[in-house]
């Protein structure tokens, strides 16, 4: 291992880009450090410690913002606009003429679609940091902890325009990542903001619950680490025939190939849709009165909804990341389209007719294997919470959510956002050594 680590410093090309990689990722994490104009320094530790312990949206955008949320710093909101519009961008192609004529016209048409998700990652994040500066203020996420006691329009301004450039900023840095250095610059920064919160989280429960409790939460993990890249890798092959065909004097075709369906098809986007949607309730509570028939409304929201370890917030969470993964695979993968590809390519699949007969078949396969990929990712999301909530809140020495079990139930989450990250990234050292007659890791 030590020495096929050394191989990727060997190669002077693949060392740059890994070195470039590694300090624009050092970047983000000091921005993730520098408060923004006008916050309270003072408050912003009672803001982390009630989102590690609280989970829910607050801890949900924290996960992905590697903790510059809960500092209000310059990257507080972090790469989820970018995330937002690009998931918005690939549904509205499915409902819009335009942009579907976009996707098929290959380079071109992705500009246009890249630039297009720029133009809204930044409107995103207007309105995003506004609301967020008025709820902090306010304290309607994080009890009566203000940040901004200086609140007036200049100060609303500033925050604003501060986070708004932070996360245009993080975009460009994002994309110099994927021209310059090594894997996907988005997926990367995602990464890097998901596993710098897990430290936090372990201490946590240490903290709460004792030593003992952190060594078997972090049993839990690595098992489900060892479940994620099994699944992560698991696909389905759908074996293809090319007829061969007679063009001049030469004959193409008659190879076989065949179509990877993978069985997590969706990766984490059903948990982004879920989280997203369970936000909402919990938004509108806060803006209800504490007082008769609404303020039970708030209480029955707070207590259910807003709570990671009640049994309908577990419920509702786990059906709707099953829903979303179905919506999300019908959306990436179109049967019919697949199926019209391969008749004109002069393709079939063994046993299968093509046309009608290929797209149910596809169709079907597809339904079998989102289903048990679905319920793989609910467990992922929900299984570290559950553990949590039903072995150390019966130990009678925690405090709030399981000790931290709110906060940590995005542990499975992380999990799942970095092994896959990181099975790509080292995909692309591996074919990066591979040309250079090294050995790659995944080798």
């Amino acid at each position: 291992m030590l020495s096929r680590v050394l191989n990727m410093f060997r190669v002077p090309d693949l060392r740059d880009k890994i070195l470039f990689t590694i300090f624009m990722i050092g970047l983000y994490r000091l921005g993730s450090f520098i408060p923004a104009p006008g916050v309270d320094t003072q408050a912003v530790q009672g803001l982390r410690d009630q989102a590690n312990q609280g989970g829910g949206i607050l801890g949900f955008v924290q996960l992905f913002s590697g903790g510059a949320l809960t500092q209000f710093a310059v990257f507080a909101l972090g790469i989820m606009p970018y995330i937002t519009s690009s998931i918005i961008m690939q549904i509205l192609g499915v409902v819009v003429p335009k942009i579907e004529q976009w996707q098929e016209q290959g380079a071109v048409g992705q500009r246009k679609i890249t630039q297009w998700t720029r133009y809204m990652t930044v409107s995103i994040a207007v309105v995003q940091s506004t609301s967020f500066a008025f709820l902090f203020h306010q304290g309607q996420l994080v009890g009566n902890i203000d940040l901004l006691p200086k609140f007036n329009a200049w100060t609303v301004f500033v925050v604003v325009l501060t986070l708004t450039s932070g996360t245009a900023l993080l975009m460009w840095m994002g994309e110099l990542i994927t021209q310059r250095g090594i894997g996907n610059g988005m997926s990367l920064i995602i990464f890097a903001s998901v596993v710098s919160s897990l430290p936090a989280q372990g201490s946590l429960v240490q903290a709460n619950n004792g030593t003992p409790a952190l060594i078997a939460l972090i049993v839990v993990m690595v098992a489900l680490l060892v479940a994620i890249v099994f699944v992560e890798q698991g696909q389905r092959r759908i074996p293809v025939q090319f007829a061969k065909r007679v063009v001049g004097r030469r004959m193409y075709g008659g190879q076989s190939t065949y179509i990877p369906l993978k069985v997590n098809q969706s990766g984490v986007i059903p948990i982004i849709f879920a989280s997203s949607v369970l936000y909402l309730p919990n938004l509108s509570a806060a803006a209800l009165p504490d007082t008769g028939f609404w303020g039970r409304v708030q209480l029955f929201v707070n207590d259910n909804i807003a709570d990671p370890t009640a049994i309908l917030y577990l419920v509702i969470f786990g059906l709707l990341i099953v829903g979303f993964a179905y919506f999300y695979t019908a959306i990436t993968f179109d049967p019919a389209k697949q199926a019209d590809t391969i008749r004109k390519q002069g393709g079939f699949i063994p046993g299968i007719r093509p046309g009608p007969q290929t797209e149910r078949y596809l169709a079907r396969i597809l339904t079998r294997i989102t289903l048990p990929g679905a319920l793989f990712v609910a467990g992922v999301a929900l299984l570290p919470s559950v553990l949590i909530s039903f072995t150390l809140n019966g130990s009678g020495n925690t405090g709030g959510h399981g000790g931290g079990a709110g906060g940590f139930m995005f542990g499975g989450i992380s999990l799942l956002i970095a092994a896959g990250v990181a099975l790509e990234t080292m995909k692309q050292i591996d074919s990066q050594l591979m040309m250079r007659n090294y050995d790659g890791f995944l080798s």
